[in-house]
């Protein structure tokens, strides 16, 4: 029906006769002569209608927006003053002899080019709103990416192996969605929240470098970069260390960008700490294009009468710390109420603050209502520690650690954003050496700080009986301008310390068995040193397009709710399928008299 796509025809085909098919864009009546921009997935061409030509004329008259068209007509190049340099086929138009209206269609919800349109709308309309050109480039990138992904992949020696839909429901971390089994009454299947145990049992099968673009389950409160159903590239490999897996991994994505954006990514990617990246940003995937960094203050506000500084330095579980904006000193009083609001959403009480207006001065040359509730010491110490300079300004957090650290991580990205002080690009790192456990104050134990199953460093198994908060786990995390792209970590392949890390989570040897006895009796079986990575292609994707939520990188997402506007599901089934799955429909009660 086609020789070339609308958006393909450009001065290389000059005289030449194109068949095209697509959708009209735009259609201008310009005193007798009609102008059709015909669109399909690769752009626009425009299309030149005569009168001379009265059945294909009287063919055009009729177009409206988004109906269907087939054309047959010569490619030529455009009067001098009409060119389009933004289009491919900007030189170019192609003079119709004939068009044939394969569809009508009605009236669509809203043009396509308006830049206007409220989510709602465009997930309600998505089939249209998919066909707007940024949400074609969007999905067109992703193609690209997860073929680049795979011929990387391929020629490293991974093989692609599916991993089950329907399998136990190991709750740990977000909730598992169910599926209700009609053949076993009161039993249910989960969807995978990850192929984490399956992948580990692959490797225990000999299977030594795998991997998967998968779709992964979590019934978890969403955000703008959470989705219930997301995709993961899921790898794992096995006889290497960490430093190894990382090298492999790191290679990949810079291999994506660059064979599908052009984009050179720094080489080597940096590599920090967790501990660091808390220390100096609060974040442990802190955007590195911001180049501000916290100063540690805990030390020295232990011992001033200020009880907002001296409560929280003197707490094991608080934190000081400050946040230096250069320049900041010109912050109006209603920017620094705006900032101290915004703090308020991680659980920040307030937002103190000093202007530095002459640092030579000391306590003299500082512009805030606590400069007086502290010592010239602790002054000199924030000065020094800071480097700031005439005109700087500071905010201070000092809760709970990790209120600090929410709180100032958030506001240095902000202004970091709003004041200009960010660089363009992009600015990868890698996160290593977190912590294998964090304490859950509300459930009293310990916790996985990634999952159960990760190694712990060599050495740091001593603490797992005495001191589970010390030890350090063989985990790492990719960072790409501020977004946790990937993470993974080197497993635990003993069966002996798997046992040793539940029982550091307080799950009993009659829970593990339950939970995981299949895992822990395929470790009895000579399982090789393994390990690997999962990335967020949604994520990337996300990131790739400068799109401000995860839904544009997702053909069909949900919305905030986990609801799809344009199937209404989730939706109510008939009683009768209920039924089959042994669930119990529930009755109205009879209204009381």
């Amino acid at each position: 029906m086609r020789t070339h796509y609308c958006g393909q025809v450009d001065s290389a085909l000059i005289d030449h006769t194109v068949i095209l098919c697509g959708w009209a864009h735009r259609r201008r009546d310009h005193g007798g002569v009609i102008f059709i921009d015909l669109r399909d997935r690769e752009g626009l061409v425009q299309v030149v209608c005569n009168p001379d030509r009265a059945q294909t004329f009287a063919n055009a008259e009729s177009v409206r927006n988004e109906f269907v068209l087939r054309v047959v007509g010569r490619v030529r190049r455009r009067p001098d003053g009409s060119i389009n340099p933004n289009i491919r086929s900007g030189e170019i138009e192609v003079l119709a002899h004939d068009m044939e209206i394969l569809n009508a269609a009605v009236t669509p919800p809203f043009q396509l080019d308006d830049e206007g349109l409220s989510e709602t709308v465009r997930l309600t309309h998505r089939v249209i709103d998919l066909r707007r050109p940024q949400m074609q480039k969007n999905l067109m990138l992703r193609y690209r990416v997860a073929m680049a992904v795979r011929r990387f992949l391929d020629a490293d020696g991974f093989i692609d192996i599916e991993t089950p839909m329907l399998t136990k429901s190991t709750p740990e971390g977000a909730r598992d969605y169910l599926v209700p089994s009609r053949v076993h009454s009161g039993e249910f299947f989960a969807l995978p929240q990850s192929p984490q145990l399956f992948k580990q049992l692959l490797m225990v099968a000999g299977f030594d470098r795998y991997y998967q673009i998968t779709k992964c389950f979590r019934d978890e409160d969403l955000r703008a970069d959470r989705q219930p159903e997301f995709t993961q590239i899921d790898c794992e490999t096995s006889f290497l260390d960490e430093t190894a897996i990382r090298g492999i991994f790191e290679g990949m994505i810079r291999s994506v960008f660059k064979e599908t954006m052009g984009e050179t990514l720094e080489e080597p990617f940096p590599v920090m700490s967790w501990a660091d990246a808390m220390l100096l940003y609060g974040s442990d995937k802190p955007d590195l294009r911001v180049p501000l960094k916290f100063t540690e203050l805990t030390d020295v506000m232990k011992t001033v009468d200020f009880k907002v500084f001296s409560g929280p330095a003197n707490n094991p579980a608080g934190r000081v710390a400050g946040l230096l904006i250069p320049g900041g000193g010109e912050l109006t009083r209603g920017e620094i109420d705006a900032y101290t609001q915004f703090t308020t959403i991680y659980g920040a009480k307030g937002l103190a603050y000093i202007k530095f207006n002459d640092v030579s001065k000391g306590r003299e040359g500082m512009q805030s209502p606590i400069v007086k509730n502290l010592s010239d010491e602790a002054l000199a110490a924030i000065v020094e520690r800071s480097g700031a300079k005439n005109g700087d300004l500071m905010f201070f957090g000092a809760d709970k650690a990790k209120v600090v650290n929410d709180a100032l991580g958030a506001l240095r990205v902000k202004i970091g954003h709003e004041k200009k002080l960010a660089e363009s690009g992009w600015r990868p790192l890698w996160v290593v050496d977190f912590p294998m456990f964090e304490f859950d104050d509300e459930a009293k134990r310990w916790v996985a700080l990634h999952h159960p199953f990760t190694a712990p460093k060599d050495g740091h198994d001593q603490y797992l009986d005495s001191d589970p908060g010390r030890a350090i786990a063989k985990a790492y995390d990719m960072v790409l301008n501020g977004w946790e792209i990937g993470g993974g970590s080197v497993r635990i392949h003993r069966e002996e310390m798997q046992s040793k890390v539940f029982r550091a989570l307080a799950i009993g040897e009659e829970e593990a068995k339950l939970k995981f006895g299949f895992l822990l009796d395929a470790l009895k079986y000579g399982a090789p040193p393994h390990g690997g990575i999962a990335f967020g292609l949604d994520r990337i994707i996300t990131l790739m397009t400068g799109s401000e939520s995860i839904r544009d990188a997702i053909a069909f997402p949900k919305t905030q709710r986990a609801q799809c506007l344009l199937t209404q599901a989730p939706s109510p089934v008939d009683e009768k399928q209920l039924r089959e799955l042994h669930i119990r429909v529930r009755t109205a009660e009879p209204a009381k008299a």
